[in-house]
Order: structure tokens, then C-alpha cells, then sequence
């Protein structure tokens, strides 16, 4: 038998150990890594060409790089702002989904909710969208403050 035995009677109670491993300091990750990736995966796709872009949404170039920029600085943002104390730079960057989101809905997906896509809606409804929106404000209203409240 080996001579490091197991004393159960000594171990540290379960309470403890599951507070030495608590995660919940980083779970504000769980939604800025999907959010994030969304915005930055939208905004790659527009800047590989915002011509199609902005003919396909019927934009002026100008506008079409507006929500490219949006799209981008918010992905940015949202990842840059999880790793700062300060939630301004998480703030801003869902206040810039804001705009995107509520044109994307109203250009879009208005009129269907299931984003399946259907012969009315080829690109789906607004159900995934309105879901971005409402995380994108969570970002803009609380900022870092569900990190910060963990730490």
C-alpha cells in the first residue's frame, strides 16, 4: 500500500473547496465571447466587401462603413472592456450595437419572429436579433459592473 493514504476525516469541507474553485468572477465571459464573436464574424464579412454590402442593404457607402465600424468596435470593445476595471469601454461598445441591432430588425427581420428563413424572410426573423439587442443594452447599462461585483 502506498504509503500517501487519503484521510477523509481531514480533508477540507465541500463548502470550501467549492469556494476556492468559484468561476463566477469570469462567467461575465460566457456572454462577451459569443456576443462578440457575432459583431466581430458580421463586421469581417462587410469590410470583405462593402460594396455588395451596402448595394444588398440599398446603403450609401458611407453608411455601410458606419455599421461596419459599429459592428467591429462593439466585438472589439465588448472583449477590450472584460479585461479593464473601468465598464466605460464595455458601455460604449454596447451602446454602439444599439443602432446596428434596431436597423437590422427594421431593414430586415421585422414582420417574422423565428429566425428560420421563410419565402417572406430569407434571412430569418428578428428572434436572434432582438435577443443581441437586449444584451447589447445589458452591456451599455451595467458595463463591467457583473464582473466587477464577483471580484
Amino acid at each position: 500500500m502506498s504509503t500517501a493514504t487519503l484521510n477523509v476525516s481531514h480533508q477540507q469541507p465541500l463548502a470550501e473547496r467549492a469556494q476556492a474553485l468559484d468561476l463566477s468572477a469570469h462567467a461575465h465571459w460566457l456572454i462577451r465571447l459569443p456576443f462578440a464573436s457575432v459583431f466581430l464574424f458580421h463586421a469581417v464579412g462587410k469590410f470583405a466587401d462593402m460594396a455588395a454590402f451596402a448595394g444588398m442593404m440599398e446603403l450609401p457607402l458611407f453608411v455601410a462603413w458606419l455599421v461596419a465600424l459599429a459592428e467591429l468596435g462593439t466585438g472589439l470593445g465588448v472583449l477590450i472592456g472584460g479585461v479593464l476595471r473601468n465598464g466605460l469601454v464595455t458601455r460604449l461598445a454596447g451602446l454602439a450595437s444599439v443602432p446596428v441591432l434596431v436597423g437590422a430588425i427594421a431593414m430586415v427581420h421585422w414582420g417574422q419572429w423565428s429566425f428560420v428563413p421563410s419565402d417572406s424572410h430569407p434571412m430569418g426573423g428578428m428572434e436572434f436579433q432582438v435577443l443581441l439587442l437586449a444584451i447589447g443594452l445589458w452591456f451599455a447599462l451595467t458595463g463591467n459592473a457583473s464582473a466587477r461585483r464577483s471580484r
